[in-house]
């Protein structure tokens, strides 16, 4: 899947800003939707804070999924 559609994705039910700090390191920080959670991702590629972020989105959609069963 692409970066694009990975960031599509979690902007439906995040809100999101990127950052970077003096070292290089990008700073993805989501803020849920609906429960105003915040999360701040870290890395040294912009591939990988997405693909982190996106996999932590997917992470807490089943966790949400497996207590309503």
């Amino acid at each position: 899947m692409r970066n694009t559609t990975k960031l599509k994705n979690l902007l439906q039910l995040y809100s999101v800003s990127f950052d970077m700090d003096d070292e290089g390191n990008f700073h993805l920080t989501m803020n849920n939707k609906k429960d105003h959670t915040t999360q701040t991702v870290i890395d040294k590629t912009y591939t990988v804070v997405v693909e982190k972020a996106f996999r932590s989105m997917v992470k807490k959609i089943r966790e949400e999924t497996n207590e309503r069963d």
